[in-house]
């Protein structure tokens, strides 16, 4: 049994932002493959969340074909809804940027065996993602340029300190958006918690 987590960011904004895509391939239990990258030109019309995670699903069926693991029954599990209940046939695709990825991801499926799709929440991609996020900081770290123009999006000191008091730990080159999200997201989580006044 093959299963792959697939996971895109288009960071520091979304669309027209940088689009990196990360990907993790476990064998019975075993991790034997991953990638990441940059999933097209940073800035374009096409980069896209959409279109990072589409490059991850890509990227990961083309390497189990290019290395004859087309028989094995495959699982692809991501936390993008949208890619998954496309490619489930749920949703219809229109955007013009993700007909031709959605394509392309269609014409791999055709050389498996037995290959399913399912949706998973956030918390269970973590690899993918943090290897998408990784992908980004490299760009960022050998592109001066690029880091130049994101520098307005980044996430503030004042944020960063409030994720480390939250107990997260800021990704490299956190957005500004990135980080409101997650603080957001662990406030929710921190009242949830509490016991009701009275």
């Amino acid at each position: 049994m093959i299963v792959v987590y697939f996971d895109g960011a288009c960071e520091p904004k979304n669309p027209e932002g940088i689009a990196t895509y990360g990907f993790v391939i476990y064998k019975d239990g075993e991790k034997f493959a991953e990638g990441k990258g940059l999933a097209c030109e940073p800035f374009s019309w096409r980069a896209s969340n959409n279109v990072a995670e589409y490059t991850a699903l890509i990227k990961a069926l083309e390497y189990l074909v290019e290395n004859g693991l087309t028989d094995d029954e495959v699982l692809v599990k991501g936390d993008s809804q949208l890619t998954i209940r496309q490619m489930q046939g749920i949703y219809s695709v229109k955007a013009e940027r993700i007909i031709p990825l959605h394509e392309k991801a269609t014409e791999l499926v055709k050389k498996f065996r037995k290959i399913r799709f399912q949706w998973i929440p956030r918390e269970q991609n973590e690899e993918a993602d943090h290897l998408s996020h990784e992908a980004y900081a490299e760009l960022l770290r050998t592109r001066p340029d690029i880091l130049e123009k994101v520098k307005p999006y980044l996430a503030t000191e004042k944020q960063l300190k409030f994720l480390k008091r939250l107990g997260i730990k800021p990704y490299p080159f956190m957005s500004k958006r990135d980080a409101s999200r997650l603080i957001d997201r662990a406030l929710k989580r921190k009242n949830a918690h509490r016991p009701p006044k009275g």
